[in-house]
């Protein structure tokens, strides 16, 4: 399945160079609710929902990815104003977790007698995808990685390029101003081979659009 990573042309650069995505932590993540998508109104369980959210961020990341490029939000927000770029990615199906957006917070079972949640494999799972459903327009699709403390970089942890999460286009933002034959040859000596192209926003439409006379670079002289 083909998905999308947006983000800023620096970390792009790294990203394509070191063939690998850094692995996000649920903490770090721009929305507030994320794993306290439940409702919360009894404030005795509140600490007991937090306690879990700090839980599952220190043994859980996410790579979060959108199902297309071409909604101009995603590029404002994730792509450095339109500057940046989106990596397409060919990606096995049995990775990917699709986001719940949803208008109500989940309703979580509390045990009395250990005030904790009772969390069963299939609460877990809509926890960990649940977003309030004005998110919608990201389209996200999610890959969840068990975090290994071992391999950690000055805290932070990467996610390999592979056979299963194989780069497969890179695609400029309508701002970008690296020049589309440098990306070119950063991604040469990929296999199998990487498309590079360059877009713009949408003559007719709220839309970011390949740009094809700019994706053409002419032949040296």
């Amino acid at each position: 399945m083909r998905v999308y990573y947006l983000t800023g042309s620096q970390f792009a650069l790294s990203n394509l160079a070191l063939r690998r995505l850094k692995i996000s932590r649920f903490a770090d993540l721009n929305d507030p609710f994320e794993l306290l998508a439940v409702d919360m109104k009894d404030k005795e369980h509140r600490k007991a929902f937090r306690a879990t959210k700090e839980e599952l961020n220190q043994s859980k990341g996410v790579i979060c990815l959108s199902r297309n490029w071409s909604n101009p939000l995603l590029w404002g927000h994730y792509a450095e104003k339109h500057t940046g770029m989106a990596l397409g990615f060919e990606v096995d199906p049995k990775h990917l977790a699709k986001v719940i957006y949803s208008k109500t917070p989940l309703k979580i079972p509390i045990d009395k007698k250990t005030n904790r949640p009772v969390l069963s494999e299939k609460l877990t799972n809509q926890l960990l995808r649940t977003k309030f459903h004005d998110w919608k327009y990201e389209d996200e699709m999610r890959v969840f990685v068990e975090l290994d403390h071992e391999t950690n970089e000055s805290g932070l942890y990467f996610y390999d390029f592979s056979a299963d999460f194989q780069l497969r286009e890179v695609i400029l933002g309508p701002r970008c101003e690296l020049p589309i034959a440098s990306i070119r040859a950063v991604v040469a000596s990929y296999k199998p081979e990487v498309s590079v192209v360059k877009s713009r926003i949408a003559f007719s439409t709220f839309r970011v659009v390949e740009n094809k006379v700019a994706s053409v670079v002419p032949p040296e002289a």
